[in-house]
């Protein structure tokens, strides 16, 4: 079976339109993502090399080595979050008609929730990541493909912000209320700033265009 990554984009954003369950919001957000990554990429790929950039190079190629690792695992992300998905309908659908039978599904379902809970964490953390990469792009990158490092923050945070929505719902539904609320607290440490953040780096972007 093709993995969703090596599909044409009108392929996986005709999947993401129909009935099926997935792919769905949080391949969505790892996309948005690898997105961002690849654009803070873009920024150091046409600075790097250029003479007019010689006093930043080294800094760009460190920031490039940092977002493509970071465009790697949010890539991954995106099959992570159908899989686990899939883990947890799968696990919905196990038998239920005897005591043993219920305690067993419900103990998996719990499994699979946690599971459910700690991916998106995972993508919420990585595009927080690309985030703060995107205001080095802005600041260092060259100023001709500005735009795009400015893009690259609003796709960060679109997905920092996706992925959280799929932490919270998840572990809303987590019976171990002590690792749901560590995920959450985990969670918080990484939205907190975001917003600032974001505005900030937008508003130096479209002061150097």
């Amino acid at each position: 079976m093709t993995e969703i990554k090596d599909k044409s984009i009108e392929s996986f954003l005709d999947e993401l339109a129909s009935k099926a369950p997935t792919p769905g919001g949080g391949s969505a957000a790892a996309l948005m993502g690898a997105q961002a990554a690849a654009l803070v990429s873009m920024v150091c790929n046409l600075t790097i090399g250029k003479p007019k950039y010689i006093a930043v190079e080294e800094d760009m190629k460190v920031l490039l080595m940092r977002s493509e690792t970071l465009r790697s695992e949010l890539l991954a992300m995106i099959k992570a979050d159908v899989d686990v998905f899939n883990k947890l309908m799968a696990s919905y659908g196990l038998a239920k008609e005897t005591d043993t039978e219920k305690v067993a599904r419900s103990a998996q379902i719990q499994i699979a929730l946690k599971e459910a809970t700690l991916v998106p964490l995972a993508c919420a953390k990585a595009c927080s990541g690309i985030l703060l990469l995107s205001k080095e792009a802005a600041e260092k990158g060259n100023v001709n493909v500005v735009s795009d490092a400015g893009v690259a923050v609003m796709s960060a945070y679109a997905g920092l912000k996706s992925a959280a929505l799929n932490v919270y719902i998840n572990a809303g539904s987590l019976k171990d209320k002590e690792f749901a609320a560590e995920q959450l607290e985990n969670l918080e440490l990484v939205l907190q700033g975001a917003d600032v953040s974001t505005e900030e780096i937008y508003q130096l972007v479209k002061g150097k265009l």
